[in-house]
């Protein structure tokens, strides 16, 4: 072993590996290893210059029992930054220390260097590397003991029941509904952020904690500590970045069904909306509103005059969105031109295809800058010049027709190595042009994300999620997971993407539950896939925007006039705390701190709160109760120490216990601390 201490960093080398850790920021270090000669100099999500600190780097002689009645003068290293340690032994093995206390150390069960008590026979490293053949990225394994009684948090959005992590083996990849932001936080008081988009798994077992990775060139993962979940997440979003500022004229209700097909369409219902006396923020215009994918542009027999549209729409207040995505149809004008310049993911074998919903497609390669600025011309002159204010960039994973990882290729490698910060510059594509023009408030919509995604502008939904309850449960831990994992801007489809029945009263109830829930989130958004499916196509070309189903109705009064009227009552009470969510995006901003907040975030020295998934803080103030099962008209709350006004009748309750109250229909449980 060969320890060389550096300002505010250790090296050491051993049997072909060296590893970097340095101080980052307050109470925080970064951990990179690689077999090859350099690294890669990738920061990945690291983009923040750290703090500066004083970091202490030393090298020290410890006794240590290596066998029954034998003494062994060790050498060993370790850094300091702050509140954070790490120890290196002469094997390699780092642990990581809080405050003297060790609440992370790699698992070693091999010849030499053991720091436990454990077996040595096993040969099971710390850090495994396997050579792929014919090139110089490796398979990763690497491996941490585990902690009894760690809870884990973080970590993105998982369409699951469970919100502690601790247990459970996600998928390192991008999917539909699934976003992997790869920052986990622990009720041991610190985070750690797997630095690294390449596609594999974790497992947080009770035994141990396992990152594997299918393709990489070097380990990076940076670790933070601190008293606090709001402490944690402050530390790394200053490492990441921040969220913008978010316009206030868009902190309202947002209107979008699926799907918008003409212009006049959009102006009836932007018209019937001001004939109501209901101000929408924003109208979100779908898919298929273009003549084919990669085109980028109306279909002008139905969107004669985008530019008119749009004028009318600014005139009622009304900011417009509008859908784009990354496939690009062989039979679209800018198929073949893409594909000259190599500004399309290219495939190792087979068909050139990475998509086939509505065409045969290819999907653009977001990290080649060059294909960035191809799209953002051609969107530029399509609809931003007309006026269109953002984008809903969908399918932003990218949806492949089969995630077969290893068969797509990137500008910036292959997709088992980078694929999971797609989402990400795919977002840049529209960001850094729009932020200039903008004023820096660049408000775009996206079906996924990676960690620090939060700097470009994103607001991330859920995905194609089923109606149904047992859905609506998952999305409150998806929203908690999210705002720990630095996503602040999230929200959801309300109701559910996918609807069979409209007229169904079963879902108009879970309708009326999600709408209820949804103003206490971060962007209050009407949207569905409505069923059934009777209405007939505009046309029957086999492109375009005509020929393409559409769902039924999903505005406010698409529901009945009672179901009307509990959504107006909840779209007054969104416009009343207007005042109070831009508060809360304002935090955002300065210390990370989202709007949707796990118990444990307001309330980290409540041992309860750490169990519960079914309820949460809107902020600091509102203790949101959503109703999660059909036909429930009561539920039990959890109160947190002090005192809680309920929202219906003012009745005062002490905190430190559960209180069952009433949710008629028309009312979901919400608590104001005082």
């Amino acid at each position: 072993m060969v320890f060389e201490c550096r300002e505010n960093a250790l090296c050491f080398k051993r049997q072909g590996e060296t590893v970097l850790i340095e101080s980052w920021g307050k109470d925080s270090l970064r951990i990179r290893a690689t077999m090859n000669r350099n690294f890669t100099g990738r920061n990945w999500a690291l983009t923040e210059t750290p703090a500066a600190t004083s970091a202490e780097v030393k090298t020290y002689i410890v006794p240590e029992k290596t066998g029954e009645g034998t003494i062994a003068e060790n050498e060993w290293a370790s850094i300091t930054n702050g509140r954070i340690r790490a120890e290196v032994n002469y094997a390699g093995v780092i642990s990581l220390f809080r405050d003297d206390k060790l609440f992370l150390r790699e698992y070693y069960r091999a010849y030499g260097g053991t720091i436990s008590q454990e077996s040595r026979c096993l040969k099971v490293v710390n850090r495994e590397w396997k050579g792929l053949y014919g090139g110089d990225n490796y398979t990763l394994k690497v491996r941490f003991e585990g902690n009894d009684g760690e809870k884990i948090f973080g970590m993105g959005q998982y369409q699951q029941q469970q919100m502690d992590l601790k247990g459970c083996t996600l998928e390192l990849a991008q999917r539909n509904s699934q976003a992997s932001v790869p920052f986990a936080v622990s009720n041991l008081g610190y985070g750690l952020l797997w630095n690294n988009p390449g596609v594999g798994q974790v497992t947080f077992g009770s035994n141990m904690t396992l990152w594997d990775m299918r393709s990489t060139k070097e380990m990076d993962y940076y670790v933070t500590v601190a008293d606090t979940p709001k402490e944690i997440v402050a530390n790394y979003t200053s490492a990441t970045g921040h969220a913008g500022e978010f316009p206030e004229e868009l902190m309202g209700l947002w209107q979008c069904k699926l799907r918008y097909r003409t212009q006049e369409e959009v102006l009836s219902i932007a018209r019937k909306y001001k004939e109501l006396g209901i101000h929408i923020d924003q109208i979100i215009i779908d898919f298929f509103h273009w003549t084919y994918q990669g085109d980028w542009k109306f279909d002008k027999k139905y969107w004669p005059d985008p530019k008119a549209m749009v004028d009318e729409l600014h005139s009622m207040g009304i900011r417009v969105i509008v859908s784009v995505w990354p496939s690009v149809d062989r039979k679209s004008e800018n198929f073949y031109p893409m594909l000259e310049k190599g500004l399309l993911i290219r495939t190792e074998r087979g068909a050139l295809q990475t998509y086939d919903y509505q065409g045969d497609c290819v999907e653009i390669d977001a990290f080649n800058p060059e294909t960035r600025d191809y799209v953002w011309e051609i969107c530029k002159k399509n609809y931003y010049d007309f006026g269109i204010d953002g984008f809903w960039l969908d399918n932003s994973e990218p949806d492949y027709g089969v995630y077969d990882f290893e068969n797509f290729r990137y500008s910036e490698g292959t997709a088992l190595e980078v694929s999971n910060m797609y989402p990400q510059m795919y977002s840049r594509a529209y960001y850094d042009k729009m932020k200039d023009l903008r004023d820096g408030k660049v408000v775009n919509l996206l079906r996924c994300a990676w960690a620090g995604s939060q700097k470009y502008g994103n607001v991330v939904w859920s995905g194609d999620i089923p109606s149904t309850f047992e859905s609506l449960q998952d999305q409150i831990q998806c929203g908690i997971n999210m705002g720990l994992a630095g996503i602040p801007w999230w929200n959801t489809d309300i109701g559910g993407f996918m609807t069979d029945d409209v007229n169904d009263p079963d879902f108009r109830q879970l309708l009326i539950r999600w709408y209820q829930f949804a103003v206490f989130t971060a962007v209050m958004r009407l949207h569905g896939d409505r069923g059934p499916y009777n209405i007939p196509a505009l046309d029957d070309r086999d492109w375009g925007g005509g020929y393409l189903h559409t769902g039924q109705d999903n505005e406010m009064w698409s529901y009945g006039e009672e179901n009307f009227e509990i959504m107006k009552k909840y779209y007054d009470l969104r416009q009343e705390l207007r005042p109070y969510i831009k508060k809360l995006f304002d935090e955002a901003s300065q210390n990370g701190s989202p709007l949707m907040r796990a118990m444990f975030y307001e309330f980290p020295e409540d041992e309860k709160c750490w169990t519960i998934k079914d309820q949460y803080m809107f902020g600091d103030k509102y203790l949101v109760a959503p109703i999660l099962h059909l036909n429930e008209f009561e539920r039990e709350v959890y109160l947190p120490n002090g005192e809680w006004k309920l929202t219906s009748d003012g009745t005062v309750f002490a905190g430190g216990q559960s209180v069952t109250v009433k949710a008629p229909i028309d009312y979901m449980p919400v608590f104001e601390r005082i």
